[in-house]
């Protein structure tokens, strides 16, 4: 019986020894992951979404600026249409001018 305790208390503190080791090495990679993965990842990650607002920003000005030129446009389509009709006019009114002098001349 006086062997079997020194050889009991001699693997306990093996084991112990392995459990201390154990979490250290624990520890290493536990702290390797969170420097060394975690925090250069998460700094990215806000980088990313620093460079995405900035994309979103300059979309939507990209949007008011297709939007005004949208607007003038429309804007030049109207007054070509009222130019056209006006010229329309001014032709048929020259046409009837131009009958009205060949029917003045047709008379002399």
């Amino acid at each position: 019986m006086l062997e079997s305790e020194p050889v009991a208390e001699r693997s306990g503190a093996k084991l112990s020894w392995m459990l201390v080791v154990a979490s250290l090495l624990f520890l290493v990679l536990l702290l390797y992951v969170m420097f060394v993965g975690y925090l250069p990842a998460k700094q990215r990650m806000a980088g990313l979404e620093r460079e995405l607002r900035q994309l979103y920003r300059h979309e939507a000005e990209l949007q008011l600026k297709l939007q005004a030129q949208e607007q003038g446009q429309t804007q030049r389509e109207r007054q070509l249409a009222t130019l056209a009709a006006e010229r329309a006019a001014l032709a048929r009114r020259v046409e009837a001018l131009e009958r009205e002098l060949a029917a003045a001349r047709g008379r002399r």
